[in-house]
């Protein structure tokens, strides 16, 4: 479940207890394994010696959902943990797996600001046919994709980042908000998204 992340990639010691206390198990009523409650641990904390022997002790799917349909691998990319983001992906966790509210793992990346794991994602994608575009174009309930939800918490980096892949700037959500919407007036990203919106449309009508 991609939640807003914080500016410049901090994140301080009270909102990671927070957020573990907030991971209190699976919303439905099918039980999950302890093992994959281990690998889920691992993956929160970045350890990768310990998301690596909780993989030998786990009999089920690396894409097995935990909580709210999230993945391993969605839970590295909400908690920033790009070693553990590697190691997954060597172990095949899937870019498109989807969450409850239909996230993918780079809506995480792309809502807490991480742009190294937003460049790890992406480039390890473009050497599956067509998954950098479908990643780009993947939409929550909500419409938003990842573009949208980087530029909600006003990550420059990441927004650029999205554009460089051929995210779509005018792309609308279900509220017709596109990107540049969801950040403050007079923001960077806002200004940056706005010029990319107005080429787009430009181009489109020549």
């Amino acid at each position: 479940m991609a939640v807003p992340g914080r500016l410049n990639n901090l994140v301080d010691d009270d909102e990671i207890a927070e957020r573990a206390e907030a991971f209190d198990g699976p919303s439905g009523e099918e039980a999950v394994p302890p093992e994959l409650y281990a690998l889920a641990d691992a993956a929160q904390s970045g350890d990768v010696d310990a998301l690596r022997e909780a993989h030998r002790n786990y009999d089920g799917n690396i894409n097995d959902p935990i909580e709210d349909g999230d993945t391993v691998l969605h839970l590295a990319c909400l908690y920033g943990q790009l070693p553990c983001v590697q190691l997954l992906l060597e172990l095949r966790a899937s870019l498109e797996c989807k969450d409850e509210e239909g996230a993918i793992p780079l809506h995480d990346a792309c809502a807490g600001g991480f742009t190294e794991i937003a460049q790890y994602i992406l480039s390890f994608a473009a050497n599956v046919d067509g998954c950098v575009t479908r990643m780009l174009n993947a939409t929550d309930p909500e419409g938003d994709t990842p573009l949208h939800h980087a530029n909600r918490g006003e990550h420059l980096d990441v927004v650029k980042l999205l554009l460089e892949a051929g995210a779509c700037p005018k792309k609308e959500n279900v509220y017709g908000q596109a990107p540049a919407d969801m950040a403050d007036q007079d923001t960077e990203v806002r200004t940056l998204l706005t010029v990319k919106q107005v080429e787009a449309i430009t181009h489109m009508s020549n």
